[in-house]
């Protein structure tokens, strides 16, 4: 053997021996603090409860371990026992206030249960006035009844059928059902729509809006018999007075037509008449200006002069008349067809 390789050899040997040596040292020193620590938990108490009265003192024996672990334990309770009663507070507060919304949930179902029943008394309603207004358009209704009857949204059998139902399936049957009877509904609705568009010709050639464009007029004199202003005698009035207090409010006519007078009277003062179609002519009377020429053309609505104090007046007004071939006739069952827009 070489010398390094004892040399080596040596050192080898030495090392093994301080691991050993350091190793039993860790061990013993360990093994000494966990006697220590166990030594120290060993340790007697004696805990004494002294009354003040004359009674025997009790006295308990433990050690410092069983001290430890009974102190970890009641705090273990204790922080369990405000943790959980926090818990609980809480579930408590939650569930309050779930009660509360459930209770304002319920109030506004209820609410909406006495709309849906005004729904369905409008609903009624609604039916009674289209069938009337069906009925005297002509529009023949078999062929939507029976749409109705087959889709079983006909409202008759709509409100039959609700006082079998029960609960909160009923307000969601009773709304589809009334969903279907409108759908059903838009078909005779659409085809008033239609006359009316074919007829909108005709309503503007009859006298159907007020000649007044001031909506704060008052009749001053209405049709027929009256006293007259000026000899207090009684006399049919052939046509109606309307009055703003004041000159100067426009004048409309009251339906599409021809111009064929512009001029003075001296009854009626400063006069327009106009033709109509079907033998219908209108006159207004005592205007302050004329804003037409005689054969123009004017459309419904249009201004063709101003009220005014003209002829035999005893203050501003218009007076109007509605002439049907040599007839006079009363402008009132006219201005009541109110198709202007």
């Amino acid at each position: 053997m070489s010398k390094t390789q004892k040399v080596m050899k040596k050192y080898e040997k030495q090392f093994a021996s301080n691991v050993t040596s350091g190793f039993g040292s860790f061990i013993r020193t360990t093994g000494n603090v966990f006697v220590r620590i166990f030594k120290f938990f060993d340790n007697k108490l004696t805990i004494m409860i002294v009354p003040h009265s004359q009674s025997k003192v009790i006295n308990f024996q433990t050690n410092v371990f069983a001290l430890c672990l009974g102190t970890l334990l009641t705090l273990g309770i204790f922080a369990s026992f405000f943790y959980y009663s926090r818990r609980s507070l809480s579930a408590n507060m939650e569930i309050s206030a779930l009660t509360e919304q459930n209770r304002e949930t319920l109030a506004s179902l209820d609410q909406l249960r006495d709309e849906n029943t005004n729904l369905f008394q409008a609903a009624k309603r609604f039916q009674t006035s289209l069938s009337q207004s069906l009925s005297l358009l002509g529009i023949d209704q078999s062929d939507n009844n029976s749409v109705s009857t087959n889709s079983n949204s006909d409202l008759a059998s709509l409100f039959s059928s609700t006082e079998v139902a029960q609960g909160t399936s009923r307000e969601v049957a009773d709304v589809k059902e009334l969903t279907n009877y409108l759908e059903d509904a838009v078909k005779p609705i659409e085809q008033i729509g239609k006359m009316l568009k074919t007829q909108q010709n005709l309503f503007t050639e009859i006298p159907s809006i007020s000649p007044v464009k001031n909506p704060n007029y008052h009749i001053s004199m209405p049709f027929g018999p009256n006293i007259h202003p000026l000899n207090g005698n009684w006399y049919i009035h052939k046509g109606i007075d309307f009055s703003t207090w004041r000159s100067g409010d426009a004048v409309l006519a009251t339906a599409s037509g021809q111009v064929v007078t512009v001029g003075f009277d001296n009854s009626f003062g400063n006069q327009i008449v106009i033709k109509h179609s079907h033998g219908m002519y209108t006159r207004y009377a005592h205007l302050n200006s004329m804003r037409v020429k005689k054969g123009q053309i004017v459309a419904q609505g249009e201004v063709i002069g101003t009220i005014g104090n003209t002829g035999v007046s005893t203050g501003p007004h218009l007076h109007y008349e509605v002439h049907i071939g040599s007839d006079v006739v009363d402008p009132q069952k006219y201005i009541n067809i109110n198709f202007a827009k």
